[in-house]
C-alpha cells in the first residue's frame, strides 16, 4: 500500500496534482483494499433434544464465524480427550508462531507448556488466539492441517456450508459458516461430549496471577444459561452461540452480525424467551402459522402474545413479498427478529391475488419503531393491529 501511495502522489503522474492524487487514493483505497465481506444479520433457535427449529432468519447465509470457530477447535480437543490421546493434565508446547497471534491472547512465551485443562479454560473465557494455535499445532503439527481436519469434521457432523482456514477465527476470506451450521456444532458438542461441555459454563479463569472473565455475559444475566461462545471481528459483527435450560428443556440460539455486544445479548435473551414460551414448536414450524393469540406456556398456563405486526409491501408474486419481509427483519433485527414472517394472499377481482409481506407477533412499540427505521431507509411500512381470533368450542 505504501508503494501504491508513493506512485499515486508523484507530481503530475496520471495527469493530476500531488494533492488531487492523494485525495483520490484516500477515497478509493477503502474500496480497493476492503475486506471481501461484511456482517450480515442471521439468527436461529433450536430445541437441543429434537433439533427442531423454533426461529430462523437468514439461517443459511454465509458469514464470518470469528471466535465461534473455537467451538470446533475445542470439539477436536474434546475428541482427543475422549479417545485418550490426551488427558486434561497433558502439556501442550508453545511455538514461536503461537506467541505472535494477535489479541485476544493469553500472553504465552515460546517453549513454555500449558496444560490441556488450562487451554480449554483460556479458550472458553479469554477466547485466546495464541492458545487456539497451540491446540492446532499439538493435534495436527501445523494450523493449516488442523483447519483441514476442522472442515472435514464439520462435514461429518452435518455442517454443510462451513469452511475453516484457522483455529481461532481470525479474519480470513475463506473462513465461512452459517447460523444453522453453528447451531449444529453446539448441539453436537452437547451430545458428543456432555462431560466436557461443562467447561463452557466457566465464569472466570486465573492464569499467571491474572483473572480472565468469560466474555459470554449471558452466564450471569440470563436464567438457565450455561454456555457457549462469543465471537467478534469487524467483518462479522458481534456473534453469539448461547444455550440455556428451563423446566427440563434446553434451547440453543445463534446470532450473527449483532451491532454491539449489548444489543446482541439483549436480542438473544428475547429469542430464547420466545422459544421457551412455545409449547408446541413442531406444529408451528411445520404449519408456518403466525404466532398470534394465546399460546400455552411450558407450564400449561395461557399467556397473551403481542397482537401487532407490520406490512412492508404488496406484490403480484409470493417470492418478492417474502423477500421484502426478510429484508425488513435484517434491517431492524432488534425489533423484528422476535416476530414471524408471513406472506398473506389478498384476493382481487378477476381471480388474481396480491401477496402482502408481513412480520407478525410483535408489540405495538416494536411495530412503530420498526416502521420508523424502515421508512428512513426508503422501505414502505405500515403498522398493523391484528384481530384476536375467537376461541372455538
Amino acid at each position: 500500500m505504501a508503494a501504491a501511495l508513493k506512485n499515486l502522489t508523484r507530481q503530475k503522474r496520471f495527469g493530476c496534482s500531488r494533492l488531487l492524487c492523494l485525495l483520490v487514493f484516500v477515497f478509493i483505497s477503502p474500496i480497493l483494499f476492503a475486506h471481501p465481506g461484511s456482517a450480515k444479520y442471521a439468527s436461529i433457535v433450536i430445541d437441543s433434544k429434537s433439533g427442531r427449529i423454533l426461529h430462523s432468519v437468514n439461517a443459511d447465509t454465509l458469514n464470518y464465524p470469528a471466535s465461534l470457530t473455537k467451538m470446533m477447535t475445542l470439539y477436536l480437543l474434546f475428541k482427543a480427550l475422549k479417545e485418550k490421546r490426551l488427558s486434561l493434565d497433558s502439556n501442550l508446547r508453545v511455538s514461536a508462531r503461537a506467541t505472535r497471534q494477535p489479541a485476544s491472547r493469553l500472553g504465552l512465551r515460546k517453549d513454555q507448556a500449558i496444560t490441556v485443562r488450562q487451554a480449554i479454560l483460556a479458550i472458553v473465557t479469554k477466547s485466546a488466539n495464541d492458545v487456539a494455535t497451540v491446540i492446532a499445532e499439538s493435534l495436527a503439527s501445523n494450523e493449516r492441517n488442523f483447519a483441514l481436519l476442522m472442515t472435514a469434521r464439520a462435514r461429518q457432523i452435518g455442517m454443510r456450508r462451513t469452511t475453516f482456514r484457522n483455529a481461532s477465527g481470525l479474519s480470513h476470506r475463506g473462513q465461512l459458516s452459517t447460523a444453522r451450521d453453528m447451531s449444529t456444532l453446539a448441539r453436537r458438542l452437547l451430545l458428543d461430549f456432555p462431560h466436557y461441555y461443562q467447561f463452557f459454563a466457566t465464569r472466570g479463569f486465573t492464569y499467571g496471577g491474572v483473572r480472565h472473565r468469560n466474555h459470554n455475559k449471558l452466564l450471569t444475566t440470563y436464567q438457565g444459561a450455561d454456555g457457549i461462545k462469543t465471537g467478534y471481528i469487524r467483518a462479522s459483527g458481534y456473534n453469539l452461540v448461547a444455550s440455556a435450560q428451563r423446566n427440563g428443556r434446553r434451547l440453543i440460539g445463534v446470532i450473527f452480525g449483532g451491532r454491539s455486544s449489548k444489543a446482541r445479548n439483549h436480542l438473544m435473551a428475547n429469542l430464547l424467551n420466545k422459544g421457551f414460551r412455545l409449547n408446541a414448536p413442531a406444529r408451528l414450524a411445520s404449519t408456518g402459522q403466525s404466532q398470534q393469540g394465546s399460546l400455552l406456556t411450558a407450564g400449561g398456563s395461557r399467556q397473551s402474545y403481542p397482537q401487532w405486526g407490520i406490512q412492508i409491501g404488496a406484490y403480484k408474486r409470493f417470492s418478492p413479498a417474502y423477500e421484502i419481509a426478510r429484508k425488513a427483519v435484517e434491517k431492524a433485527p432488534i425489533l423484528l427478529a422476535q416476530g414471524t414472517i408471513k406472506v398473506v394472499p389478498l384476493r382481487q377481482s378477476k381471480g388474481k391475488s396480491l401477496y402482502l409481506g408481513r412480520v407478525l407477533g410483535i408489540s405495538k412499540t416494536q411495530a412503530y419503531k420498526a416502521c420508523r427505521i424502515l421508512r428512513q431507509q426508503k422501505i414502505n411500512c405500515m403498522e398493523l393491529r391484528m384481530k384476536k381470533k375467537r376461541a372455538v368450542g
